[in-house]
């Protein structure tokens, strides 16, 4: 399944090296991984994923694919700014969302417009908002819920 990874552009060393454990253990899966593009959480997603041998899918908010992160397999170009944000939950067939600002929570708005499963790996608490999102504390817990929710037909 493709599997969107969003969170922050700008993020600290522990984020990274968890985003990049969980494209790790997405790719292990074949999953293929669905992000953003550019920097931080996508980037170390990516490269997570490609040390694996994984798939990535990368949805700029620019109009040039050569802005990708070098671990992006397929840029797509959009040239829509932070109008793209409802592209990559759409683009994936379940939603995993780490830290991240404002961006991050419009993609998970979005994800829920588009009755994505939603997996929150320490991202925003949106429950009081009455969206369905599932809680985890590790990559592969995150990867088994998207999993089981898309077995489910959620």
């Amino acid at each position: 399944m493709r599997v969107s990874v969003i969170g922050g552009g700008s993020i600290t060393d522990e984020q990274a090296t968890r985003a990049e454990a969980l494209g790790r253990e997405l790719a292990r899966r074949g999953h293929t991984v669905v992000c953003g593009g550019r920097g931080g959480t996508m980037e170390a997603v990516c490269r997570g994923a490609k040390a694996e041998g994984g798939q990535t899918i990368g949805i700029l908010p620019s109009s040039r694919r050569t802005e990708a992160n070098p671990y992006v397999d397929v840029p797509i170009a959009t040239g829509l700014g932070h109008a793209r944000n409802a592209l990559v939950p759409l683009n994936g067939d379940a939603v995993i969302a780490l830290p991240g600002g404002a961006g991050t929570l419009t993609e998970i708005g979005f994800g829920a417009i588009a009755d994505r499963p939603l997996v929150s790996l320490g991202s925003h608490d949106v429950g009081s908002l009455g969206l369905e999102i599932t809680t985890v504390e590790s990559p592969t817990a995150a990867v088994e819920a998207v999993e089981r929710a898309h077995e489910g037909g959620e």
